[in-house]
């Protein structure tokens, strides 16, 4: 069992930059990819950006490419989504989620965590 618990959420402007963060307990020593997914009211579920579990591979949304960075430290057990120049439309609940394997790339996984909420202002 692996728990996630996401924070760093907020109201933000339009242009402005958030930092959330996404902590990880249980059993945790096993390598896993770590993916930030989002959902906007009324809209499904969505991918935003992964990261493998040695952090040397990312993937990204064309929607955030160049505006977002994941990455993690698995000393602290965390993943982070350093989010910038963002934009009105990136409004939604972000969730982390862990997914057994050294890296994947989806929607699905195994684990998730009960989602923060970012809100950027026009």
């Amino acid at each position: 069992q692996v728990q996630l618990v996401e924070s760093g959420g907020g109201l933000v402007q339009a242009g402005g930059s958030l930092r959330l963060s996404c902590v990880a307990s249980g059993r945790t020593s096993s390598g896993y990819t770590m993916g930030w997914l989002r959902q906007a009211p009324g809209k499904g579920r969505e991918f935003v950006a992964a990261v493998s579990w040695s952090g040397r591979n990312t993937h990204y949304s064309d929607s955030v490419k160049g505006r977002f960075t994941v990455s993690r430290d698995n000393a602290k057990d965390t993943v982070y989504l350093q989010m910038n120049s963002l934009k009105p439309e990136d409004t939604a609940v972000y969730y982390c989620a862990a997914q057994r394997g050294s890296y994947y790339v989806g929607i699905e996984y195994d684990y998730w965590g009960q989602g923060t909420q970012v809100t950027v202002s026009s």
